[in-house]
C-alpha cells in the first residue's frame, strides 16, 4: 500500500520579461513562473519506477510564493494519505482539501488559494495517471458517465446543471468514443498561435512571426491589442494581408477596457474580419460581457482564463455573455472543476477553446481538449486551444504539436513533471540562474558606486 510521504513546493521563475515574451496590455513585463508542487510517495508506478505526482499552477513573477507557500499548506493534507484510496475517489479527495474551513476562509474558490488548490490537485491527478498507467484524458475518458460525474464539483450548478442532466449529456457521447480517440490518434485536436502577437514585439517580429505561422499550417493567430488604436489597427492590417482572408485573426485585450469603450474600439477594427476580442474588460463582469457581445456582433466574444470558478461560468452562460470558453487549468481547481465546466458548456452549446501558454498550461489543457472531444462535447467544431511555444523544453512529457494540431498525450500523468534541473536552477531566489543574476547586479552596483543592496531589492 503505497502512501504520500513527503510533500516538496518550488517557487519556480522564468525570466521572460527580458524578450518581451507574454507581453500585452495589462501584463508588460512578467516573469513566467510557476507554483510547482510535487507528492512523493514510498509506492511504484505501472512501470516500476518511483510513484509520484507533478502538478504545477502559473503566475507572471511577483507573489509566486504566496501562491506556493498556499500550496504547501494545502498539500500537507494530503501526507499519509492511501494512494489508492486517494485515486479510486478524486472527487472525494477534491472536497476534502476544499472544506479547510480556515484556508476557504481566504478565497472561498478564487484568488491565491484557488490558484494553490489548482498546483495541488493537478499533482494528483498527475499521481493518479500515473498510478493507472495512462495519460489523463484517457484516465478521465475511460471513466463511466456516473464515475465522471463524480469527479466533478457540481455545487451551486444545479439551477443550471443537474447531475441527471450531465449523466445524460455523457451517456449520449458514449457510443463514439473509440471512433473520436482514433481521429485524434490520426490527427490530433486543432490549435492556435499567440506567439506571433505579443504586444512587445516590434511590427517586423510579429510579421515574421505570422508567416512563420501560416508555413507550419496555423488558421488561428491571435494579436495582443489595447494600449492605442492606431498601433491595433495597424498590426492587425499587417496580420490580415499574411494570413489572407481564409485564416481567421483573433485580438485580446487582457482586460484593460471600460464596456463602451470595448465596443467602440473592437467595431473600428471590423475591417479585419475578427473570429473573436478576448477578454475585453474586467473578468468578473458578467453583464459588461454581454452587453459587449451585443455590441460587436459578428466578432464574438471570448473570455476565461481569469474566471476563477465554475459558478462565475455558469452566470456567463446564463447571461449569454460568452461565445468562446477560455478555461484555464492553472486557475479552475484541476479536472474537477474542468469537467464540470465543459459539462457547462455542453449543455449551452459554446464551444471550449481552453487558455495556454504560461508555464505548463499547454501541456495540461491538451487533456482537457481532448477529453472534452472523446466524452463530453463530442465535436470540434468552432473549437480550437491555445498554443504558445514557450518554456516547453523544461518538461519531460512536452507538448507535441505537428501541422497545427495537438498530438494525443500517450505517456501516463498530466504532463507536468518538470526536469528537476529546471526547477532547481530557476527556483526563486536561490536556483543558478536568480543567484548568478542577483550577483552580477550586485557586482555592477558596486562597480557604478550605488548600494548592491538596493539593486538586489529592486531585481526582487
Amino acid at each position: 500500500m503505497a502512501r504520500i510521504t513527503h510533500v516538496e513546493v518550488h517557487d519556480v521563475r522564468f525570466p521572460t520579461s527580458l524578450t518581451a515574451d507574454g507581453s500585452d496590455a495589462m501584463n508588460k513585463d512578467g516573469d513566467y513562473s510557476a507554483a510547482y508542487v510535487v507528492l512523493r510517495t514510498d509506492g511504484t508506478d505501472a512501470a516500476g519506477q518511483p510513484l509520484a505526482g507533478y502538478g504545477l499552477t502559473f503566475t507572471t513573477g511577483r507573489g509566486n510564493d504566496i501562491v506556493a507557500s498556499a500550496a504547501r499548506q494545502q498539500a500537507a493534507h494530503l501526507l499519509g494519505r492511501d494512494v489508492d484510496e486517494m485515486v479510486a475517489d478524486m472527487g472525494g479527495t477534491y472536497r476534502y482539501l476544499t472544506s479547510d474551513a480556515q484556508m476557504r476562509w481566504l478565497g472561498p474558490e478564487k484568488g491565491v488559494v484557488h490558484l494553490s488548490l489548482s498546483a495541488v490537485m493537478n499533482a494528483a491527478w498527475d499521481l493518479a495517471g500515473r498510478l493507472a498507467g495512462k495519460p489523463v484524458w484517457r484516465l478521465l475518458a475511460d471513466m463511466t458517465p456516473e464515475q465522471l460525474v463524480d469527479v466533478a464539483d457540481l455545487r451551486y450548478l444545479s439551477d443550471a446543471l443537474t447531475r441527471d442532466e450531465a449523466i445524460e449529456l455523457l451517456r449520449a457521447q458514449e457510443a463514439g468514443k473509440a471512433e473520436r480517440i482514433a481521429h485524434l490518434e490520426e490527427v490530433g485536436y486543432p490549435c492556435y498561435t499567440t506567439s506571433a502577437g505579443w504586444l512587445g514585439y516590434s511590427d517586423e517580429k510579429m510579421a515574421r512571426l505570422a508567416q512563420e505561422a501560416v508555413d507550419e499550417g496555423y488558421q488561428h493567430v491571435k494579436l495582443k491589442c489595447g494600449l492605442d488604436l492606431e498601433h491595433d489597427i495597424r498590426r492587425a492590417r499587417i496580420a490580415r494581408e499574411i494570413l489572407g482572408p481564409d485564416r481567421h485573426l483573433m485580438i485580446d485585450a487582457n482586460q484593460v477596457w471600460d464596456v463602451q469603450q470595448s465596443i467602440d474600439w473592437v467595431n473600428a477594427m471590423q475591417e479585419f474580419d475578427l473570429l473573436w476580442i478576448e477578454e475585453p474588460t474586467s473578468p468578473d463582469d458578467v453583464l459588461g460581457h454581454a452587453a459587449i457581445k451585443k455590441g460587436v456582433g459578428p466578432v464574438g466574444v471570448a473570455t476565461g482564463e481569469h474566471c476563477h470558478n465554475r459558478v462565475m461560468f455558469k452566470q456567463f452562460f446564463q447571461a449569454d455573455a460568452i461565445d468562446f470558453v477560455q478555461l484555464d487549468a492553472g486557475r479552475l481547481a484541476s479536472m474537477n472543476e474542468i469537467v464540470a465546466v465543459m459539462l457547462l458548456a455542453a449543455k449551452f452549446g459554446k464551444p471550449v477553446c481552453p487558455h495556454a501558454g504560461g508555464v505548463g498550461l499547454c501541456e495540461m489543457v491538451q487533456h482537457a481538449s481532448m477529453l472534452d472531444y472523446v466524452a463530453i462535447s463530442g465535436s470540434m467544431e468552432g473549437r480550437v486551444t491555445e498554443f504558445v511555444d514557450h518554456l516547453h523544453e523544461h518538461f519531460t512529457d512536452p507538448v507535441v504539436v505537428e501541422n497545427a494540431r495537438y498530438r494525443l498525450p500517450s505517456k501516463p500523468g498530466y504532463s507536468t513533471e518538470m526536469y528537476p534541473a529546471s526547477a532547481a536552477d530557476y527556483s526563486y531566489p536561490d536556483g543558478a540562474y536568480w543567484s548568478e543574476r542577483h550577483a552580477d547586479a550586485a557586482r555592477a552596483a558596486v562597480a557604478a558606486g550605488t548600494a548592491a543592496e538596493s539593486v538586489a531589492a529592486t531585481l526582487a
